[in-house]
């Protein structure tokens, strides 16, 4: 992958909380769990990020290379959401999980609060699928 290239993740998840359920990209593994949202240009308004990490602990993440203000909501292996932050484009200074969290979901910045999503909601996991936004490269 270029530097200063994003492009759609091959894979979207569908995530239900309370009486909605929405899609969003899975960021992978490796180099795309690393890279997340960085060098996108926009987010549109209901997709997001959904990071899977090997185990359960204590996250951290900035905004290093990215452009779009984004929430993060830390979540744990039953699906629980600890806490929710704000990220600033471009800030290097670090947001922590207040528990420890095996999945991290990023939005747009005010989409959670908007939706009336959390601390404390369950979120509810889908199957994965293809991402019918991914071309191929």
């Amino acid at each position: 992958m270029r530097e200063g290239k994003n492009p759609q993740r091959p894979e979207v998840i569908s995530i239900g909380i309370g009486d909605s359920t929405i899609e969003v990209e899975i960021a992978g593994e490796g180099a795309g769990l690393n890279l997340g949202l960085m060098f996108r240009e926009e987010l549109g308004a209901d997709e997001g990020m959904w990071f899977t990490f090997p185990e359960e602990d204590f996250r951290r993440f900035w905004m290093k290379n990215t452009k779009i203000p984004l929430s993060i909501a830390f979540v744990d292996g039953g699906g629980r959401i600890g806490n929710i932050e704000d990220l600033d484009p471009y800030d290097e200074s670090q947001v922590f999980s207040k528990y420890k969290a095996k999945y991290a979901w990023e939005m747009n910045r005010g989409w959670f609060e908007r939706n009336g999503v959390e601390p404390g909601m369950a979120i509810r996991l889908g199957r994965k699928k293809p991402n019918p936004q991914s071309t191929p490269g």
